[in-house]
């Protein structure tokens, strides 16, 4: 984790003077965010930016680490990145977390996506009992994994229902809302909730507390309860 200086976060306005707490020092919380060929930049970014900050301006220190397939992937949209690590080198034990930008089919996305490693990395974060974060159509990637059997789960949704149904063939239960969290698994209808996910993703690892401040110093509002219930397909 990169040591920022006092000067950088007096600029934020940091209060959180120290990083403890009765016990001693809070550990580092380590996500991993799969990153697969077609990913959508936009959800990447709301882990990316959420976790940034919280780990620049909250009171527990959050480490976002990702990693792919391959040493280069190309995001719907054609922005090309080159993924930190493989994900073959990697100790999942080490991992707190697991952080699941969604994709574009026409993109590729689901040819890595629905991959074995991907599907493994998932039922190890489950098994565990550690929180999974999804937004839109990964959630298809959980139900694959069989990690969504008899659990509540929405994902993107449209009029003719090709991703509902093939979540319901999974076994999940439906559950038509922006956001769905279904004990330590959050699941979501679009790229327009991927902030919110990882909101809940660090409420999740850190505090209730912590996540407010962080929405707090990074401008966003929390929805209402309208928003939460509101069904994505009339």
């Amino acid at each position: 984790m990169a040591v920022l200086s006092n000067a950088v976060k007096a600029e934020h306005g940091h209060t959180h003077s120290s990083i403890s707490n009765s016990g001693g020092s809070y550990l580092m919380k380590r996500v991993l965010m799969l990153l697969a060929n077609g990913v959508e930049p936009m959800e990447m970014a709301a882990f990316t930016d959420v976790l940034g900050w919280a780990n620049l301006l909250g009171d527990h220190p959050v480490e976002l680490v990702n990693a792919g397939l391959r040493r280069k992937i190309v995001t719907t949209f054609g922005l090309t990145l080159n993924p930190s690590f493989l994900l073959s080198d990697l100790d999942l034990s080490s991992f707190d977390a697991l952080a699941l930008p969604g994709g574009f089919e026409p993109s590729g996305f689901y040819e890595e996506a629905l991959s074995e490693p991907f599907l493994t990395t998932i039922r190890h974060f489950v098994e565990v009992g550690k929180p999974v974060a999804s937004v839109c159509v990964s959630s298809v990637c959980l139900g694959v994994a069989g990690v969504l059997r008899d659990r509540n789960a929405t994902t993107y949704h449209q009029e003719g229902g090709k991703r509902k149904n093939q979540l319901l063939e999974t076994g999940a239960r439906f559950v038509d809302r922006p956001v769905v969290v279904d004990d330590q698994i959050i699941t979501s209808s679009g790229p327009g909730t991927a902030t919110e996910v990882a909101f809940v993703l660090l409420e999740k690892l850190t505090s209730v507390e912590n996540a407010a401040f962080i929405r707090k110093k990074m401008r966003f509002a929390t929805p209402d309860r309208d928003w939460y219930e509101t069904p994505q397909v009339p």
